[in-house]
């Protein structure tokens, strides 16, 4: 029988293959790393800034509440219409709380009567709960005030409030700041760090614990590289 010959290794490959497995090791740990990372961004709570401020409400002629689309001070809401303030902590305008209060128009102009040359539009005023308050101060008392406005027929919404719940307190941009003197100081700022105000009862709300579709997207990128550099590094060996 006829042994098969055994090959030695030309000089220098042992050595290559050798740089080959490191270089493979070296970019599969890379990969594993930021995978790694990724994993623990994709983890980690999200904490993003909130707004605390008065939103604006508008209610046509009974329907639910819908967030305005304009500000009160250019809005003219219609004779039978109501409208809307809520002061609260939000992250963004989809989860911004509604007032909690009910547009009810019947209600709460039904003792006013109807006159030529003027218009009555209801006023809901909802000054949150203690969590959405600044630091050092307090909601009133009395969390829901609501009052009929009657108003010439090209009046605000702006002054239909005012006509319910003075004062009012502007910045120098024209935005609602305070009403009725809640909150005495600050204007739409920042929160970071704080809880928000709770969210609308049967809102959907993306965001949940699970990473985030840009950081699988980027997963994915890391692999199919780290995997491409594995493939050349075992080529050139």
């Amino acid at each position: 029988m006829t042994s098969a010959p055994v090959r030695t290794p030309a000089a220098g490959t042992t050595t290559v293959r050798t740089t080959a497995a490191r270089t493979t090791a070296r970019v599969a740990g890379a990969a594993a790393g930021a995978l790694l990372t990724l994993a623990g961004v994709a983890a980690a709570p999200a904490h993003a800034a909130g707004y605390r401020y008065w939103s604006y409400w508008e209610s046509d002629g009974g329907k639910p509440w819908a967030y305005a689309t304009q500000g009160p001070a250019t809005a003219r809401p219609a004779d039978g219409d109501a409208v809307g303030f809520r002061f609260a902590v939000s992250q963004e305008a989809d989860d911004t709380a509604k007032p909690t209060a009910a547009p009810d128009f019947a209600r709460i102009c039904g003792d006013v009567a109807a006159k030529d040359g003027t218009k009555r539009v209801a006023v809901v005023v909802d000054f949150g709960g203690p969590a959405d308050a600044p630091p050092g101060e307090a909601p009133p008392p009395r969390r829901i005030t609501t009052g009929c406005a009657q108003l010439r027929p090209d009046a605000t919404g702006a002054e239909a409030l005012a006509a319910v719940a003075k004062p009012l307190r502007y910045d120098s941009g024209a935005m609602l700041c305070g009403i009725a003197g809640y909150p005495a100081r600050g204007c739409g700022e920042e929160v970071g760090g704080e809880p928000t105000a709770a969210p609308t009862p049967g809102k959907k709300h993306d965001g949940g614990g699970g990473p985030s579709a840009g950081v699988l997207v980027g997963g994915a990128a890391v692999l199919a590289l780290g995997g491409a550099a594995i493939w050349k590094a075992r080529r050139r060996g």
